[in-house]
């Protein structure tokens, strides 16, 4: 500043960095804390230089637009002089990511703050990926590093992405509010910005990348003596037996889960997972260190577990409150937990690359159980392994009232099964009495009929319909009938009638 006699623009929360600056611009090769210092101050020019523009819809060319400036140390008449080397950035379809900002909620001084505020916090990789992680300090934003093939894959998903999002908001998809590219000191660097799936302020007792597969899914050693690891599928088939929600809970997080699977394999877009954080209940109380105040303030829409697989069924509005930060209540064993849960590395696309990578593992192992493989086969292993392993539902257990409800019902059922047993006893006696007058009444006509003539035959016919009303008006009855009407007329009988009647007609006809 002296020897330029100029004077600069004070950038307030840049001043932490100073002695990291002036040792990357003595070297002249930028470090960490210059990188951070640049992306902060890249991205508050674009936001800033960005409410210079008209809110409009956004057009198809929106998505492939890329808007670059230079950002000397010095300033220029457009942009702020700073502590930094000099430095180029371009950002991404500016349009766009701030129709996708407004469809969450996020006002973009609410933007800025998050992100500028104070220092990013720096993060260990969990995954097998080169990327750097930065957290804000108000635990709302990640901004993480990406490769050119997957920036570039990125924007050409910004359609599609934003058709999806026009027809449901609420998803287990990351979340993208703004793609950059910073360039300074023969480095190239481009971020995106998504939302935070594990708050800093809950302690995660076990964190989990997981993919479905079984192949080389297990947490290296490496990896298990960090203070917080990362495990894999195979280690949580070993730790724990499944994770129970309700009913409700359960449909509702497949149900958004199978949309997202089927909208991933729509962009041809594999080897995600769903990064899986569990806080037990029962252990600690809540930890706040690490979260700033400020953060009340301001809700992004839609932005924790809870809310994203709810559906259409609250409004809208933020439900997350101090004690649960939108977790979502399970149970494991005899412990309650709290689920943060969020599906990431969705910029991996099935190019001929990948299909070379899955076809030379297949040689060796199983294809089948490889990370890689094509997006339909991924997609239904992803979700029968969430569905079946990952995630349980509760079976409802009978209670006291459920108890109380059995015994009633046991009583009732006793009482009717004696009122059953009186009504049958009743109707075995009627039976009975039936049978003993029916027999009487046959033994009458036994009688009468082993005493008919010759002139009283005919006549006796008559009574077989007397013995059809009988049988109507008792089953008990047709079975006796049945089995002693031969004995009704005697075969003499029978055959002398109709002898008689025989000789009779004869005698009437001549």
């Amino acid at each position: 500043e002296k020897r330029n006699n100029k004077p600069k623009l004070n950038v307030f929360f840049f001043h932490h960095l100073s002695k990291e600056v002036n040792s990357s611009l003595l070297s002249h090769q930028p470090t960490a804390g210059a990188l951070k210092g640049a992306i902060q101050l890249g991205i508050g020019y674009a936001v800033g230089n960005l409410s210079s523009k008209p809110d409009r819809d956004v057009l198809m060319q929106d998505f492939s637009v890329v808007e670059t400036v230079f950002l000397p140390s010095d300033g220029s008449n457009l942009t702020p002089a700073h502590h930094f080397p000099d430095f180029r950035l371009k950002t991404y379809a500016p349009l766009a990511f701030r129709y996708f900002r407004e469809l969450f909620g996020i006002k973009p001084d609410d933007y800025l703050y998050s992100i500028c505020k104070e220092p990013l916090i720096e993060l260990t990789n969990p995954g097998a990926s080169s990327s750097w992680f930065y957290l804000t300090s108000d635990d709302e934003f990640i901004i993480k590093t990406v490769q050119h093939k997957e920036a570039e894959f990125l924007q050409k998903l910004l359609p599609g992405y934003y058709m999806n999002l026009n027809q449901n908001p609420r998803t287990l998809l990351p979340k993208f509010y703004g793609l950059y590219c910073i360039q300074f000191g023969g480095t190239t660097v481009r971020v995106v910005v998504m939302n935070n799936v594990l708050p800093r302020a809950m302690k995660m007792h076990y964190k989990y990348d997981l993919k479905g597969s079984s192949y080389k899914r297990r947490a290296s050693r490496k990896e298990r003596v960090k203070s917080s690891p990362t495990f894999k599928d195979l280690d949580f088939q070993e730790m724990h037996e499944g994770l129970h929600f309700d009913a409700d809970t359960y449909n509702a997080m497949m149900k958004t889960l199978q949309r997202d699977c089927r909208v991933l394999e729509s962009f041809k877009i594999m080897d995600y997972s769903l990064l899986l954080g569990i806080h037990v209940l029962d252990r600690k109380p809540l930890s706040r260190g690490g979260r700033c105040d400020s953060r009340k303030g301001q809700k992004v829409l839609y932005s924790t577990a809870l809310e994203s697989i709810q559906g259409d069924v609250r409004d809208p509005g933020p439900v997350a409150d101090d004690d649960t930060l939108g977790g979502i209540p399970a149970r494991h064993k005899d412990e309650s937990l709290l689920i943060f849960l969020g599906i990431i590395d969705i910029l991996q696309s099935y190019r001929f690359i990948k299909k070379v990578e899955h076809s030379w593992k297949a040689l060796v192992h199983d294809g089948d159980t490889v990370s890689v493989h094509r997006p339909s086969f991924y997609a239904d292993r992803f979700l029968r392994f969430m569905g079946t392993t990952v995630f349980k539902r509760i079976h409802r257990t009978l209670g006291a009232s459920s108890k109380k409800k059995k015994n009633s019902l046991h009583a009732a059922k006793s009482a009717s099964q004696e009122v059953l047993s009186t009504s049958r006893e009743e109707k075995e006696q009627k039976k009975k009495e039936k049978k003993a007058q029916s027999m009487e009444h046959l033994d009458g006509n036994r009688k009468i009929g082993t005493k008919l003539t010759h002139a009283h035959a005919r006549a006796h016919t008559h009574t077989l319909p007397v013995c059809l009303w009988l049988m109507i008006l008792s089953p008990a009855v047709l079975v006796f009938i049945s089995s002693k009407q031969p004995d009704l007329l005697p075969a003499s009988v029978v055959t002398l009638t109709s002898n008689s009647v025989g000789a009779e007609s004869r005698s009437d006809y001549q």
